[in-house]
């Protein structure tokens, strides 16, 4: 057998849940707020992820800038690594689409309501339009639900292999 077909036949050593763990919740950071910024360059939202991490703090010409955006959707990549971290050491074991729709909503009603008055750039709930609700729950239930699901998955992967 020649030494190529032995380095295929190699695996990767598994890497531990909790370390996939934080890698989904950095994902999905990165990814749904990806979205997050696209629905407010697209005015489907009023606020973006600039919004909360930047607009809120200086009101500079720089924070309305595509450089903001991306620091921001990377700032929130690291942020869902808490998240993610929470996820996985109370509700790995759930199951199902649930766990994760109570977390988006449960994250959502932080960001929105109790952390609201942090964020000077962001309008209050009744200044905000219908389309930046929809958009706005909407992306938190997904995020809630992709970060659940995923976690879930690989928790009982690695649970049900042989070792």
């Amino acid at each position: 057998m020649s030494d190529e077909a032995k380095e295929q036949r190699k695996q990767e050593p598994p890497q531990s849940v909790l370390a996939k763990s934080l890698t989904i919740g950095f994902v999905s950071g990165v990814l749904w707020s990806t979205l997050g910024a696209i629905s407010y360059y697209f005015h489907f939202s009023e606020v973006s992820p600039a919004s909360f991490i930047f607009r809120s703090f200086w009101q500079t010409n720089w924070t309305s800038s595509f450089l903001a955006e991306i620091l921001a959707v990377i700032i929130v990549g690291l942020l869902s690594i808490l998240v993610s971290l929470i996820y996985y050491l109370l509700l790995k074991r759930k199951n199902g689409m649930w766990p994760g729709l109570l977390l988006g909503i449960v994250v959502f009603s932080a960001v929105f309501f109790a952390l609201n008055p942090i964020f000077s750039a962001v309008p209050t709930w009744s200044d905000l339009t219908s389309d930046t609700y929809v958009t706005s729950v909407c992306l938190f239930i997904l995020y809630g639900v992709f970060i659940g699901y995923s976690i879930s998955y690989e928790f009982h992967e690695y649970n049900q292999q042989p070792k």
